[in-house]
Formats: C-alpha cells, sequence, structure tokens
C-alpha cells in the first residue's frame, strides 16, 4: 500500500533560506532541506486501486501557477508542540487548488480530511519541547523576512510510514497554467 499525499516543492533557494533558522530548539528533528513542502491533500496509506484512481483523477486539475509567500514562523501543538513550521500567508488560489483536490480524492472514496488546512512547510518535528521552549525560540528569532515563490505544478508523492519527514519521492507531475 502506497502512502501518498499531494504538495507544491519549495524551490531550493527558498528552502536553504528557511534552513537558516536551524539550531537553538530543544527536541527539534530538523527536516531536511529537499523534503520540504506545502501538502495539500494527504491520504494516507492507501490501496493500490485507489491510488490508480488518485493518480488519474488529478489530471482533471486546471489551475493557474500560484505566488506563495512565507509570513512567518509558528508552532503546531499548543501545549505538545510537535512541530516548528513556517507559516504560507492566507491565499485564495491556494485555498481553492486544495479544496478541489480534496472534492477529487473523495470521488475515490477516501474519507475528507479532518484537519483544517493551514498551509505551511514543516521545519522541524519535535519531541519533548516545551511550550516554553517553543516560545523562546520562536521570540529569539526577530523578524521573520517574508519569501515568496512562483508553483507551476503540484506533485503526488509517496513516503514510508516508518521515516516521518522524507525521503518523499514524486510519483507524479501535474502543470499549473
Amino acid at each position: 500500500m502506497p502512502r501518498l499525499f499531494t504538495g507544491l516543492e519549495v524551490p531550493p533557494e527558498i528552502a536553504e533560506s528557511l534552513s537558516m533558522i536551524r539550531g537553538g530548539l530543544v527536541g527539534a528533528r530538523w527536516i531536511d532541506t529537499e523534503n520540504y513542502h506545502v501538502t495539500l491533500r494527504f491520504m494516507g496509506d492507501i490501496d493500490d486501486a485507489s491510488a490508480r484512481d488518485v493518480y488519474s483523477l488529478l489530471y482533471q486539475v486546471r489551475r493557474r501557477p500560484l505566488t506563495l509567500t512565507f509570513d512567518g514562523l509558528d508552532i503546531f501543538g499548543g501545549d505538545r508542540p510537535r512541530a516548528l513550521v513556517a507559516r504560507i500567508a492566507q491565499n485564495t488560489a491556494l485555498a481553492e487548488l486544495q479544496a478541489e483536490q480534496e472534492r477529487l480524492v473523495r470521488r475515490v472514496g477516501l474519507p475528507p480530511d479532518k484537519r483544517k488546512f493551514t498551509p505551511h512547510v514543516t521545519l522541524a518535528r519535535l519531541r519533548d519541547t516545551t511550550p516554553w521552549h517553543a516560545a523562546d525560540f520562536l521570540s529569539s528569532r526577530g523578524p521573520f523576512l517574508a519569501r515568496s515563490f512562483t508553483a507551476d505544478r503540484f506533485v503526488l508523492f509517496s513516503s514510508r510510514a516508518s521515516t516521518g519527514g522524507g525521503p518523499y519521492i514524486v510519483e507524479a507531475e501535474y502543470p499549473l497554467g
């Protein structure tokens, strides 16, 4: 059974820039820059027939390239911090792309995604990080320099359940534009 998700790749120069914040966060396991991406729809472990259907249906997506802007750092998990992320500014075109993919994968019979779509790139997974560690890290970073990039495709990624944070394999590419 493949573990699949759709996403937008982060260009290497933007990934390198985001990686400059590494270090100084207790319990952080930093994600390799080549695995930075914006998840659009996580499908998880699905059977081969569903995977083939998803692969085919995604070719129906007809959207223009979109420009994404990172607007700050955040911690997911509240009282139990689990990830350090670079947030992406609200973007109508991105929300529409994600919603279209949600509709398409539900046609295959996959259950709705229970999580609210919050566009971001995970920079580190956190273990044994307290809210105080997280707050101290964020407050010590100073102002966040906004970075933008244009995505001209989205991809279907596969991953292994046991690795968490990569490596991710591009199984298919879907152009935007």
